[in-house]
């Protein structure tokens, strides 16, 4: 007997439900897709035109006041309660503090103007005797000199002995040229002011090199920015940057190092587009010790420019969450809870509810309890803050991580806060390195701070046109940024580099760095005197 193998035949019915299934399937990932686009559409919306500072009242009550604002009289009204009694109410006066005229003008130069009566009147009208000084009215004012520009004239005199000229037979030894100090760029009309001052227009002002090339045609100069240029990489190589690793020597024996990036545009940057991404690296130290800054170019993000970097350095470093970190040696890495807190506030921007009641604010609200901690321990010791941390941020980090585990099953993992929820968990061991010493912070807002002047700087000149002048520019930035971290004046302090290196007979350049005792006084501010 011959048997088939018959295929069970589909009825109609079942192919429609089959499409219904399919169809319901594909209409939820739809709605899915449709709520995270409008969730990113109001989290793009709130960058764009909303407060860039991430702040949350003190007062958790406070969380629904923008929602609140309009419904406050009738939210509050009591209308049996009685009317209170009438009392007067002093005008409020703005107090004026004490002093502060002259102490917004300590430090600076005085010139002394003086104003008295002539002879005649000198002699009082009533009685015709002579008046006398009973005492002075002081009023200060400040006055503004704009840059000035005049040409020092060297002039070396030449010597020679007469005696020598009619007795000796070579003329050559009976001559002296009186000495003059090594100049900073041999050969050229720059100073090191004129040098100095280009280098604060442009990375501290953000006053790129065509806008100064103007300004000193507006005052008689034709001073090309190819020129100036020239003189920006001549000095920074051969005068800036043995200061810039001297300082990097000191950076890398600390145990402590946070460290951050920022893209960069180089044009003619070998085997690539002008248009690609190169990048500024950030490296400096914590909150002990004196502050130093360093800036370092590179054409790309990969992880093995801060290995290099840092090669050689053992302790902590922190960073925000990028992976590329994990390939420096020797290091414990440390997070940073403001991009944490970031993840979150995104959330609720995306989520466009501002009310109390909702899970991103719960996570939030984490975050701020850390926040709040570490405020009220600013002033306390490295081991006071490090017990501390251990008493009462301990338990908080211990209940945060049971609310990410618990919160993470009832959240889409691509939503907003399911990519908040998830950055916290893969972060977590870095998250919590700061309770291991009391020296951490809990966020790298301190190497953020410190990228900020960069990033200003480069919405100016928007790019670099070598990778050598990308580099330049590196080396400046370093010295510029840790000189304002150790209190000098960045001008005052170049030039006096700039006057002092080229004649330098020491191979000790401690004497140099920005927080040697050496400096003199002129390159602080006086604030820090």
């Amino acid at each position: 007997m011959k048997t088939t193998n018959a295929r069970p035949q589909t009825t109609i019915e079942d192919n429609w439900q089959e499409r219904a299934l399919r169809a319901e399937a594909l209409l939820e990932e739809t709605k899915k897709e449709i709520a995270y686009l409008k969730a990113q559409v109001r989290l793009l919306t709130a960058k764009r035109f909303g407060a860039s500072r991430e702040r949350t009242p003190e007062n958790t009550s406070q969380l629904t006041l923008f929602a609140d604002a309009f419904n406050e009289a009738e939210a509050s009204a009591e209308p049996f309660s009685p009317e209170p009694d009438l009392t007067q109410v002093k005008g409020y006066q703005r107090k004026r503090r004490k002093g502060q005229r002259d102490e917004l003008l300590q430090g600076l130069p005085e010139n002394v103007i003086e104003y008295r009566l002539s002879e005649e009147e000198m002699v009082c009208p009533s009685c015709g005797h002579a008046r006398h000084i009973m005492g002075q009215e002081v009023h200060r004012e400040l006055r503004i000199v704009p840059a000035q520009f005049w040409v020092d004239v060297h002039v070396q005199y030449v010597y020679s002995c007469r005696h020598c000229e009619q007795h000796s037979d070579s003329h050559e030894s009976c001559v002296v040229t009186a000495p003059r100090p090594k100049r900073a760029i041999p050969n050229s009309v720059a100073s090191p002011s004129v040098v100095a001052y280009i280098m604060e227009q442009k990375f501290v002002m953000g006053s790129p090199l065509y806008r100064q090339e103007q300004e000193w045609e507006r005052r008689g100069i034709h001073l090309t920015r190819q020129t100036m240029s020239n003189w920006l990489l001549y000095c920074a190589e051969h005068w800036l940057d043995p200061i810039y690793q001297r300082m990097k020597a000191h950076l890398l024996k600390r145990d402590i190092i946070q460290a951050d990036e920022t893209t960069l545009k180089v044009l003619n940057e070998a085997g690539k587009a002008a248009e690609s991404k190169s990048y500024m690296w950030l490296y400096r130290s914590g909150r002990e010790g004196p502050g130093i800054v360093l800036y370092e170019y590179q054409p790309d993000r990969r992880g093995c420019r801060p290995q290099e970097f840092l090669r050689g350095f053992q302790g902590f470093l922190q960073t925000d969450g990028y992976a590329g970190y994990n390939q420096v040696e020797n290091v414990i890495r440390v997070g940073c809870w403001s991009h944490a807190r970031r993840e979150f506030d995104e959330a609720i921007k995306a989520s466009g509810t501002k009310g109390r009641h909702s899970k991103a604010r719960e996570g939030m609200e984490f975050c701020n309890k850390l926040f709040r901690l570490e405020r009220e321990w600013q002033d306390l010791s490295p081991a006071d803050r490090y017990e501390q941390r251990l008493i009462h941020s301990q338990p908080v980090l211990e209940d945060f991580l049971a609310w990410l585990h618990a919160t993470r099953e009832d959240v889409l993992e691509k939503s907003h806060l399911g990519q908040a929820i998830t950055y916290c968990l893969n972060q977590w061991e870095p998250l919590t390195a700061f309770l291991r010493d009391g020296r951490l912070e809990i966020d790298n807002n301190r190497s953020e701070r410190s990228i900020k002047p960069f990033v200003i700087a480069r919405k100016n000149f928007l790019f670099c046109i070598t990778p050598k002048g990308a580099q330049a520019s590196a080396v400046i930035f370093s010295i510029i940024e840790t000189a304002k971290e150790n209190g000098l004046k960045p001008f005052e302090y170049l030039e006096w580099l700039l006057s002092q290196l080229p004649n330098a007979t020491s191979n000790d350049l401690d004497q140099y760095l920005p927080w040697s005792d050496a400096l003199p006084d002129h390159c602080r501010s006086p604030k820090t005197r």
